[in-house]
């Protein structure tokens, strides 16, 4: 069982997640960026039959997108260890497992926002996130909320 969290528990680590995830989001297009130049170079290799290849940019590369990713790992890892779970490193969308009326939902956090002002359904995604209204304060709960 996951970690569930109160609104006021999510919210005071959104200045922890924040600074984690402005961190991962470029970091993941540094990934990509570096993956993209290792298969261009593999494809021009096999295209041309074999070439001679500037082995010391292609280790750069290589070793790029290894410490982009060792260090994206560990950044999710961190966020996780919260009990959050990573949604999309394009948007910076993080969710809070919850339960509202005891059925699991996510308080949902994306980055750029301020504050958690949103929750939807597990299986209802970003695209079902709902205003966190006065009924949902009332009525939702973490683990150690009674």
């Amino acid at each position: 069982m996951s970690r569930r969290f109160t609104l006021a528990e999510a919210q005071s680590l959104i200045p922890d997640v924040d600074r984690l995830m402005r961190e991962a989001v470029p970091l993941k297009t540094e990934y990509q960026e570096a993956e993209r130049a290792i298969q261009s170079l593999h494809e021009r290799v096999m295209l041309m039959g074999g070439m001679l290849v500037d082995r010391e940019l292609a280790l750069a590369g290589k070793a790029r997108r290894d410490a982009a990713a060792a260090r994206l790992r560990d950044l999710i890892e961190r966020i996780q260890e919260f009990g959050c779970v990573v949604k999309d490193l394009d948007t910076g969308l993080v969710d809070f497992p919850t339960l509202f009326r005891g059925t699991e939902v996510y308080l949902c956090w994306k980055l750029g926002e301020t504050a958690i002002a949103f929750w939807h359904g597990v299986e209802e995604g970003f695209r079902g996130r709902k205003a966190i209204d006065q009924d949902f304060r009332d009525h939702h709960r973490g683990d150690r909320a009674q």
